[in-house]
């Protein structure tokens, strides 16, 4: 009897400081885990976003796309042009502009130098609101990431455009995939649990997607 007795009470003081830490506790090795991967996660997908939005920087103006045009200090003449299928707009007291191939930043340093006869130090923001030629980009662990046309007479779904890219790598994390969308300036995310469109028959949770959309797949945590 003299054993037990001490072994008892050892067992109730290693329950008593297991009650100490609950599974879902922040301070849990589970939650710590769960955190970690989360930063993670969204490390790379800024890191992701970030080089799309260098690329993006590189894109040449073309037919048909729709740009936003601002002038400092001139809101009367900030607007948006649809650029004309031979690559020029029409802007107020300068006329026609060519804008097809250029940057950016190329068509900005070109509106400024020709309104400077018009304007104090112009200064020009352009910003892209709609592709003429629309994609949208699927990326991470899809075998070939890349961006793909939107159809003009149909709807390309979620899973339609990571088909498109090769489907899904053999260390991605499907349920955990995410739609990033530009919605009146501010940067949006949906998440899509893949199995609930795939194994639950949810067909409706497989979403259209939009000019410009970001399709994200992270890569899994083992």
């Amino acid at each position: 009897m003299k054993r037990i007795f001490p072994t008892f009470c050892a067992l109730a003081l290693g329950l008593q400081a297991c009650a100490g830490i609950k599974l879902g506790s922040p301070n849990s090795p589970a939650s710590r885990s769960t955190s970690s991967q989360e930063k993670a996660e969204e490390a790379a997908l800024q890191s992701v976003l970030q080089n799309l939005q260098t690329k993006k920087s590189d894109y040449k103006l073309g037919g048909a796309d729709l740009i936003e045009i601002t002038v400092f200090q001139q809101p009367e003449m900030s607007r948006s042009l649809r650029v004309s299928q031979n690559g020029t707009i029409t802007f107020p007291l300068i006329g026609t502009v060519k804008v097809g191939g250029l940057s950016v930043a190329e068509a900005e340093e070109a509106l400024s130098t020709k309104l400077k006869d018009y304007v104090i130090s112009p200064q020009i923001t352009i910003f892209i609101k709609e592709y003429g030629n629309k994609k949208v980009f699927v990326l991470g662990e899809v075998t070939k990431p890349g961006s793909f046309e939107l159809p003009t007479e149909a709807k390309l779904t979620v899973l339609e455009a990571i088909s498109l890219a090769g489907g899904f790598t053999g260390i991605a994390a499907p349920d955990r995939t995410k739609v990033i969308r530009n919605i009146d300036g501010k940067s949006q995310s949906f998440k899509i649990v893949v199995s609930d469109i795939t194994s639950r028959g949810e067909k409706h949770k497989d979403i259209p997607l939009e000019p410009n959309d970001v399709v994200w797949v992270p890569q899994s945590f083992f």
